[in-house]
C-alpha cells in the first residue's frame, strides 16, 4: 500500500479485516481521509504525521492497543475529525491533541486511557468531545468551559474526582448534549448563581449517579429536552408537575432515587413520553397514567398498593413494556391487558390472586410473561397460539396445579421456562423435546413424576444452561444420552466463539432498552437469585427425587458446568472418575445417596471447587489430598463409615484411624479398630463396678433395696399409708429374709 503515492482516501470500514495496519501506510503523504473502522485490526496506531493534509482519521471499533503520544499528531495541522472509540488503547491523552486548532470532533471513548485531563488549549472549534468509558481521574479542568463551540460533551463512566459546576453551563451556549453519568463526579447545583433563562437549550442531559439531591430548576425551561436521565441519585420527595409539561420529552429515567409522590394534578399533560422509568423508588398510591404514546413504563420496586384497575388496558395504547413488579398489588389480573400490544408484561413479586386470564397465553406478540411470586391459583391454560412469540414464561412461586400445557410446544422461541414452586402434577413434559431454544428450564418443587426424557435422537437442547428438576418425584436412572444433548455446557467459555452476554430481551432497539431475565437457583446449599443470567453460567440440579442407578460418566463431558447437585436420591455404585473433568465446577453435592467405593482422586484437580458435600453415603478409603480438599470441613464427608484421613483425622474431635490394609486385598488381614475396642472395654468395666457389689455383697444389696423403696413410697405416698408403718416394716423384713 505504501507504493500508492498519490492515494488520498482509504475507506475499508466494516470489512472484517484482521492483523495489524500496514506500516507502509505512513509513507502516503497525500492522504486526506482514512477510515478503517469496524474491523478487527490489532497492534498499534501508525504514524500519519507525514500526511499534512489529513482531515479525517477513523480507527474506531477495532482491537488496537498501545499508547498514543504527541508524535502521532504534531504535523497534522488540518485534522478535523479523530475517532478512536472502542479499542484497547491505554496511557494518558497527550496534550498535543488539545492544541490542534482545526479539530472539531475528538472521540476517544471505550478505551483504557488513564491519568488526568490536560488543560484544554487552542481548540476553540471543537464541537464534540467524547471521553466516556475510560479510566480517567482527577478533577475536570475549568478550561473546559472555554470550549464555547461544544455541542456534545460526554465524560461518563470514568474515575474523576471533585464536582462539576452545573451553574457554569451558560458559558457553553451551543451545548445540546451533556453526559456526566457514573463519572464519580458530584453535582450540587445552586439556582441562585445563575438564571434559568441563560442556560443553553439541551436535548440530552444524563446525570445518573452524580449525588444529585434535587431537580435542577433550570430544567423547567428546557423546551427542547428529549432525553433526561437523573437515575441513581439522592433525589427525594415529589416529582414536580412541570416535568410532564416538557413538550419534547421522549425519555425520562428517574429510577433508583427516594421519590415518594407525584405533584398533582396530572391533567392536561402535554408530554409525548415514550420511555418512563420510575423503578426502585418509594412511590405510593395509584400509578400515574400518561398519554397513550408511552411505549415503555416501568413502575417496579415501589410501594404502590392497590388493585389493578379493570380498564387499565385502555390507558396503555402503544405500550410494549409494562412492569408493576415488586409492589404491594392485590386483586386479580385484568383481562383488559390482553387488548394491549404488549411484548413484556411483568407483574411478579406481588400479592395478586385468582386465576391467570386465559387471553394472556393467547397473545401472539407477547414475548415475556412474568407472574412469578404471587398467589395465583388454577391451571395454565392450554391455548398457546401457533405463532407464539414467547421467549420467557415465568410462573414460579404460585399455587398453580393441573397438567403441563401441551400447546407450549408451539412457542418455538422459548428460552426461559420457570414453573418452579407450584403444585403441577404430571409426568415429564415430552413437549419440551420439541423446543430447541431453551436456555433455562426450572420445574423444581412440583409433583412431576416418572422418567425424564430429553430431545429426540436428532435433536439437542443446544442452548440449555440451567436445568433444575429438584424436589419432585422423578424416578429411574439419569439417562446418559440426555447429557450428551447439552452442548452449551460443553463449550469452554474461553473459546473465542463463545460470546459472553446476559439473557435479555430488547424492547426498544433504538433506545437500547431491554428486559433482563432473572432466576432463583440453589447454590452451595443456599437459595440465590441471579438478577442477570450470564450466558456462560451453567447448572444442573436433580436433587430431592427418586433417581437410582449409577451417576452417568457422561456428566464429565459437561466441562463448563458450574453447579452439579444430585443429592437426596437413591444413586448407587461408585462416583465416576470423569467428574474430575469438570474443571469449572464450583459446587458439587452428591450427599444422601447410596454411593460406594472410594472418592476418585481426580476430584482433587477441581481447583475452582468451593463447596463439596459427599456426606451420608457408603464411601470408603482415604480422602484424596489436594489444595481444595484440605479446605473442606469434616461435615462434607460425614456419615461415611469407611472414610478416613483429613479432615476426619488430625485435630478434629471425630477421629478414625486408617485401616492397616485395603479391604478386599488378597493379602489383607482383619481390621482392628482399637478406638472402638477401648470404648467397649470401658463400658463393660463401668457396668461391672456398679453391678458386682449388688450381686456378691449382702449389705450393699440391702442398702440398695431400702433406698429404692424409700424413693417409691415418696413418689406414691398412698401406697405407704395403706400398708401402715408396722405393716411396712414387716413387709420389709420378710422381703429381706426372702
Amino acid at each position: 500500500m505504501g507504493d500508492l503515492k498519490m492515494l488520498s482516501r482509504i475507506d475499508v470500514s466494516s470489512c472484517n479485516f484482521t492483523g495489524s495496519i500496514p506500516r507502509s501506510m505512513e509513507n502516503l503523504t497525500q492522504l486526506v481521509s482514512v477510515d478503517l473502522s469496524w474491523n478487527k485490526f490489532n497492534g498499534s496506531i501508525p504514524f500519519f504525521s507525514m500526511a499534512k493534509n489529513l482531515t479525517l482519521i477513523n480507527l474506531s471499533s477495532n482491537l488496537l492497543t498501545g499508547q498514543i503520544n504527541s508524535s502521532h499528531w504534531e504535523n497534522l495541522t488540518n485534522l478535523v475529525n479523530l475517532d478512536l472509540r472502542f479499542n484497547l488503547l491505554n496511557g494518558t491523552i497527550p496534550p498535543s491533541l488539545f492544541s490542534l486548532s482545526p479539530l472539531q470532533k475528538l472521540q476517544l471513548s471505550n478505551n483504557q486511557f488513564s491519568g488526568q485531563l490536560p488543560v484544554f488549549g487552542g481548540i476553540s472549534l471543537l464541537d464534540t468531545l467524547d471521553l466516556s468509558s475510560n479510566k480517567l481521574e482527577g478533577p475536570i479542568p475549568m478550561s473546559i468551559f472555554n470550549l464555547t463551540g461544544l455541542k456534545i460533551l460526554s465524560l461518563s463512566s470514568n474515575y474523576f474526582s471533585g464536582s462539576f459546576p452545573l451553574e457554569l453551563l451558560p458559558q457553553l451556549k451551543n451545548l445540546s448534549s451533556l453526559d456526566l453519568s457514573y463519572s464519580r463526579l458530584s453535582i450540587d447545583y445552586n439556582d441562585t448563581n445563575s438564571s434559568a433563562a441563560s442556560f443553553p437549550q439541551i436535548t440530552t442531559l444524563k446525570l445518573a449517579s452524580v449525588k444529585l439531591r434535587r431537580f435542577p430548576d433550570f430544567l423547567r425551561n428546557q423546551s427542547r429536552l428529549s432525553n433526561l436521565d437523573l437515575s441513581q441519585n439522592q433525589i427525594h420527595g415529589e416529582i414536580p408537575n412541570w416535568i410532564w409539561r416538557l413538550n419534547n420529552l421522549f425519555q425520562l429515567n428517574l429510577s433508583c432515587n427516594s421519590l415518594e409522590t407525584l405533584e398533582g394534578p396530572l391533567l392536561n399533560v402535554t408530554s409525548y413520553l415514550s420511555v418512563l422509568d420510575l423503578h426502585s423508588n418509594q412511590l405510593q398510591g395509584q400509578i400515574p397514567f400518561f398519554p397513550r404514546s408511552a411505549m415503555y413504563l416501568d413502575y417496579s420496586k415501589n410501594n404502590f398498593t392497590f388493585n389493578i384497575p379493570h380498564d387499565i388496558g385502555d390507558f396503555l395504547g402503544w405500550t410494549t413494556f409494562f412492569s408493576l413488579s415488586s409492589n404491594n398489588l392485590h386483586g386479580i389480573i385484568p383481562e383488559s391487558l390482553c387488548n394491549v400490544n404488549l411484548q413484556v408484561l411483568d407483574l411478579s413479586n406481588n400479592s395478586l390472586s385468582d386465576t391467570i386470564p386465559q387471553c394472556l397465553s393467547a397473545m401472539s406478540n407477547l414475548a415475556v410473561l412474568n407472574l412469578r411470586r404471587n398467589n395465583l391459583i388454577g391451571t395454565i391454560f392450554d391455548n398457546f397460539p401457533a405463532n407464539c412469540s414467547l421467549e420467557t414464561v415465568d410462573l414460579g412461586g404460585n399455587k398453580i396445579e393441573g397438567k403441563f400445557p401441551k400447546s407450549l410446544a408451539q412457542c418455538a422461541r422459548l428460552m426461559v421456562l420457570n414453573l418452579g414452586y407450584n403444585q403441577i402434577t404430571d409426568s415429564f413434559p415430552h413437549v419440551l423435546e420439541e423446543i430447541s431454544t431453551l436456555r433455562v428450564l426450572v420445574l423444581r418443587s412440583n409433583r412431576f413424576y416418572g422418567h425424564i426424557e430429553c430431545p429426540k435422537t436428532n435433536g439437542t437442547w443446544s442452548m440449555l444452561q440451567i436445568f433444575d428438576l429438584a424436589d419432585n418425584h422423578f424416578s429411574g436412572e439419569i439417562p446418559a444420552d440426555c447429557l450428551t444433548t447439552l452442548p452449551a455446557m460443553m463449550v469452554d467459555e474461553d473459546d473465542p466463539s463463545h460470546e459472553l452476554n446476559h439473557l435479555q430481551f430488547p424492547v426498544l432497539s433504538f433506545t437500547g432498552v431491554y428486559y433482563q431475565d432473572a432466576v432463583t437457583i440453589t447454590n452451595k446449599g443456599l437459595e440465590m437469585e441471579l438478577v442477570k443470567i450470564l450466558t456462560v453460567y451453567t447448572s444442573i440440579d436433580f436433587s430431592c427425587n427418586n433417581f437410582n442407578g449409577s451417576i452417568p460418566k457422561e456428566i464429565g463431558e459437561l466441562k463448563t458446568l458450574y453447579i452439579l447437585n444430585l443429592s437426596n436420591n437413591a444413586l448407587t455404585d461408585e462416583i465416576p472418575s470423569s467428574l474430575g473433568n469438570l474443571l469449572k465446577v464450583e459446587s458439587l453435592d452428591l450427599s444422601n445417596n447410596n454411593l460406594s467405593g472410594k472418592i476418585p482422586p481426580q476430584l482433587a484437580n477441581l481447583t475452582f471447587l468451593s463447596f463439596l458435600n459427599l456426606s451420608n453415603n457408603q464411601l470408603v478409603g482415604m480422602i484424596p489430598t489436594g489444595t481444595q480438599f484440605s479446605t473442606f470441613p469434616a461435615a462434607s464427608f460425614a456419615c461415611n463409615k469407611g472414610l478416613w484421613g483429613p479432615p476426619l483425622t488430625g485435630d478434629n474431635t471425630t477421629t478414625l484411624s486408617p485401616p492397616t490394609s485395603e479391604k478386599g486385598h488378597p493379602n489383607s488381614s482383619p481390621e482392628i479398630d482399637f478406638v472402638l475396642i477401648s470404648a467397649e472395654i470401658g463400658c463393660i468395666f463401668g457396668f461391672g463396678i456398679v453391678i458386682g457389689p449388688l450381686v456378691f455383697c449382702k449389705r450393699w444389696r440391702t442398702c440398695y433395696y431400702i433406698t429404692v423403696e424409700n424413693i417409691v413410697f415418696k413418689i406414691f405416698p398412698r401406697l405407704d399409708k395403706r400398708s401402715g408403718n408396722q405393716g411396712r416394716h414387716v413387709y420389709r423384713n420378710r422381703r429381706w429374709r426372702r
